[in-house]
């Protein structure tokens, strides 16, 4: 959780705020963090097309659709700001197993299972935020072609940074899970996670052509 300034959680800092403190020596907030609130601006791209499309004869056949992207955007912005204070919490954990003490065999080991756990721990948050991402750039690619033409663009960078998002929050699971003494834990967390990253990467694609393409598009299958 972020303390500087008083605050008890990022969301309660200005942006500005939160630039400085990423932008300083501190080791939270950190990549994890940044990844999140990117695409926490995602999400709310998300829910502004929605509420930029929803009560427009034009688009009316979408209707269902800008509702349902609407209350996911919400959602997610929540989500992912909740992520953002996690992924700093779990890696405070971590820098406090770094300066446990080693002088003994016993030190040694109960330095080691407890950077194994607060490691694990410390790829959780950026996971969650992988899978939510996932769901950030489909509600993306859902609205292209059947949302106002005018926020296409607006879409197109909600899908980015669901993306970058994706992909950032990814390299902290990777960089952690090496510290983690549990073979069964690396190995299906990794593959869970590449299969993540290859489905946020394939609807981006798709959204990213859909705006090119420009075309309306059939409502979504019900």
């Amino acid at each position: 959780m972020a303390e500087q300034d008083g605050a008890s959680s990022y969301r309660e800092l200005t942006l500005a705020d939160f630039v400085d403190q990423l932008g300083s020596a501190a080791p939270v907030p950190g990549g994890g963090s940044a990844s999140a609130v990117a695409a926490a601006l995602g999400a709310a791209l998300v829910s502004m097309v929605s509420a930029l499309s929803e009560g427009r004869p034009r688009y009316a056949e979408h209707a269902s659709l800008h509702a349902s992207t609407a209350e996911t955007g919400r959602r997610l912005a929540t989500r992912f700001l909740d992520l953002a204070d996690e992924d700093a919490a779990a890696y405070k954990l971590y820098v406090a197993a770094m300066k446990m003490p080693k002088e003994t065999d016993a030190d040694r080991q109960a330095r080691r299972d407890a950077l194994s756990s607060a490691a694990r721990g410390a790829s959780e948050a950026p996971l969650a935020t992988v899978e939510a991402c996932l769901e950030l750039v489909a509600a993306a690619e859902s609205l292209v072609g059947r949302s106002n033409v005018n926020a296409a663009s607006d879409i197109d960078v909600a899908a980015l940074l669901g993306e970058a998002a994706a992909r950032g929050a990814a390299a902290n699971v990777l960089i952690n899970l090496p510290a983690v003494d549990d073979e069964s834990y690396v190995g299906e967390t990794t593959a869970h996670l590449m299969g993540l990253l290859a489905s946020v990467e394939e609807l981006a694609a798709a959204a990213h052509e859909a705006v090119r393409n420009g075309q309306p598009r059939d409502p979504m299958p019900s």
